[in-house]
């Protein structure tokens, strides 16, 4: 048997203190901690009947008043998408009926982009502003079509920031050369040639297979002879 040192000695004595006073702080305040458990419990219980037995059935119902708003923003109807009619709601009634939901959050996209769509540039920023949806491609095209209203109420430098945004949330073949060259084309308008160069030169070396990168041999061209 290996002989006990004084330091293992010490280590016993300390875990064996530890222990007791763990025991009489346990033994003094049963009820707080059988207390804290039960509420934990209760918490917990209660989180999961909230999502099963209220949220569940509000995102359904949420879905399927969907439906027909989403049917006439897909046919160009903006403002029967927005407003609805007598049988259906349109997507602000359901933003304001369901916001706790997926399908409500997602209806403050289609009302942002449907704005948009009409002219209403700054309706469709607040409207962008309360989506905080978590597919990734709707995200960034959330953030590009805030950078589109802003361009059209000539606030080209914020439009240029939501472009930026955009391109880089999330890096792919398909959202960021096309922000990408938003980007670029509105650093142009604001004479920020070099960057602009440096944009459209990023979407010829890394994102060549793209259709942002036909011809974009000309658009570095035109940039680069302002500088």
């Amino acid at each position: 048997m290996a002989k006990q040192t004084p330091e293992n000695e010490e280590l016993i004595v300390d875990v064996q203190e530890v222990y007791s006073k763990t025991e009489t702080f346990i033994d003094q305040n049963k009820s707080l901690i059988t207390g804290l458990v039960g509420g934990l419990i209760v918490l917990i219980s209660g989180y999961f009947a909230y999502n099963s037995l209220y949220l569940g059935p509000l995102e359904d119902e949420a879905r399927e008043e969907m439906f027909m708003a989403e049917k006439y923003f897909k046919l160009d109807s903006f403002n029967l998408a927005i407003d609805g009619r007598a049988d259906f709601a349109g997507f602000i009634e359901i933003a304001d009926k369901y916001g706790s939901t997926k399908a409500g959050d997602l209806a403050n996209y289609y009302l942002g982009m449907s704005f948009l769509n009409l002219g209403e540039f700054e309706s469709a920023i607040d409207a962008l502003n309360q989506f905080d949806g978590d597919d990734e491609i709707l995200a960034t095209l959330a953030i590009g079509a805030k950078g589109d209203a802003l361009l059209e109420l000539e606030n080209t430098e914020k439009a240029i920031d939501q472009y930026e945004k955009a391109a880089n949330r999330k890096t792919n073949e398909f959202t960021t050369p096309f922000f990408l060259m938003k980007a670029a084309r509105a650093q142009e308008m604001v004479g920020d040639y070099k960057a602009a160069a440096e944009n459209y030169n990023k979407i010829k070396t890394d994102y060549k297979k793209s259709p942002e990168a036909n011809d974009i041999d000309k658009f570095i061209a035109r940039a680069e002879a302002n500088l």
